[in-house]
C-alpha cells in the first residue's frame, strides 16, 4: 500500500484530497498545525489515516516511508494570509524546503500547490504558465503572491527530487470556511441571511471558479501522471464569471431577498482570472466537468446545513 502524506490537509482541498486518497486505497498522513485547518473536516474513522499536528516549518521526522508529498500547507484566503503573513512566507519558503527534504530522503514524489495569485493582476488573459506575472513584492497580498512564487522557484531547483507544479484558481465546494473571506462563502453567507451581497468594485471583474471534485482529479492526476514531472500546470475551470454574475446566480439559488451594495475594491486585487488549461488538458486529459449552478447548488446546501 502506497503512503500519501498530506501537508495542509485539514484544510478545504486538503480534506477532500485526504478522503478521496483513502477511498482510492492510499494509507494518507495528514499533516497541519490547524492555523486554518479545521479538525472537523477529517474526522475519518479509517485505519489508514493518520493526522499529525505538526508545522512544516519545523523539521519532519516520519518512521515511516512516504510514497507521495501533497504540499498544501499554507494559509490560502485573504483574510487568513493577511492575518498570518510571516506564517504564509514561511510556510512557502521554509516548510517547501522541509517537505523536499523529507521527500528526497523517501524517493517519494512531490506536488507544490502554488496558486494563479503568482499572476498578480495579470496584463495577459487568459493566463498561461509561461505568463511572469504582474505582482506588487511589498503589497498587502505580498505574503501569499511571493510567497507561491518564492516556492515555485525552490521545487524547480531542487533537481534531486521528481516534481511538479500546480496553480490552483479559485476552488470552492462544501467544506469551505463560511469566515475565510472569499467570495462564494460570502456571497451565499449573506444571501442565506437575506444580508446585502457586498460586491467589492463595479462588480465587472471576473473569476474563474473549479468545483473542489474536479480540482481534486486534477491534482491526483498530476501525481501519478509521468508527462507531469518537472512541469508547471495550471489547474482551474475556463468559464469565467463576473461577481455581478455570480451574485445573481446565489440569489436566484437560494431564493434570496438580498440586495447587491458595492465597495471599493481592496489594494492589488486581480481585475481578471481565467486559466489557459491547455497543457493539462494535453499532459494528463483534465478538464473540469461541473457546472457553475450544480457546483453552487451543493455548495449551498452544505451551508444550510451548518
Amino acid at each position: 500500500m502506497k503512503t500519501c502524506l498530506v501537508a495542509g490537509g485539514a484544510g478545504f482541498i486538503g480534506s477532500w484530497l485526504c478522503k478521496d486518497l483513502i477511498e482510492k486505497g492510499y494509507r494518507v498522513v495528514c499533516l497541519d498545525n490547524m492555523i486554518t485547518g479545521h479538525r472537523e473536516n477529517i474526522n475519518i474513522d479509517n485505519n489508514n489515516f493518520v493526522f499529525v499536528n505538526h508545522n512544516v516549518i519545523n523539521p519532519i521526522n516520519l518512521e515511516e516511508k512516504i510514497d507521495f508529498i501533497f504540499h498544501l500547507a499554507s494559509p490560502a484566503s485573504p483574510v487568513h494570509y493577511q492575518k498570518h503573513p510571516v506564517e504564509t512566507l514561511l510556510a512557502n519558503s521554509v516548510g517547501t524546503m522541509n517537505l523536499l527534504t523529507l521527500a528526497e530522503k523517501n524517493n517519494a514524489r512531490f506536488l507544490f500547490a502554488s496558486s494563479s495569485e503568482v499572476y498578480g493582476d495579470p496584463k495577459e488573459h487568459p493566463q498561461k504558465e509561461t505568463y511572469f506575472g504582474n505582482v506588487n513584492p511589498n503589497g498587502p497580498r505580498s505574503c501569499y503572491d511571493e510567497g507561491k512564487r518564492f516556492g515555485e522557484a525552490l521545487v524547480s531547483s531542487f533537481s534531486g527530487v521528481d516534481w511538479r507544479i500546480v496553480r490552483l484558481f479559485n476552488t470552492y465546494g462544501p467544506c469551505m470556511n463560511k469566515n475565510d473571506g472569499r467570495v462564494v462563502p460570502n456571497f451565499i453567507t449573506q444571501a442565506l441571511s437575506n444580508k446585502p451581497i457586498t460586491i467589492y468594485g463595479d462588480g465587472k471583474q471576473t473569476r474563474s471558479f473549479c468545483y473542489i471534485s474536479d480540482m481534486i482529479k486534477g491534482l491526483e492526476r498530476t501525481m501519478v501522471s509521468d508527462k507531469a514531472r518537472g512541469q508547471v500546470i495550471n489547474l482551474g475551470n475556463p468559464s469565467e464569471i463576473t461577481m455581478l454574475e455570480l451574485a445573481d446566480i446565489i440569489i436566484e439559488l437560494t431564493g434570496s431577498k438580498s440586495e447587491i451594495i458595492f465597495k471599493d475594491m481592496p489594494v492589488d486585487d486581480p481585475t481578471r482570472r481565467r486559466p489557459d488549461i491547455t497543457k493539462a488538458k494535453n499532459l494528463l486529459g483534465w478538464e473540469p466537468n461541473v457546472d457553475i449552478r450544480h457546483g453552487l447548488k451543493s455548495t449551498i446546501d452544505y451551508f444550510k446545513s451548518k
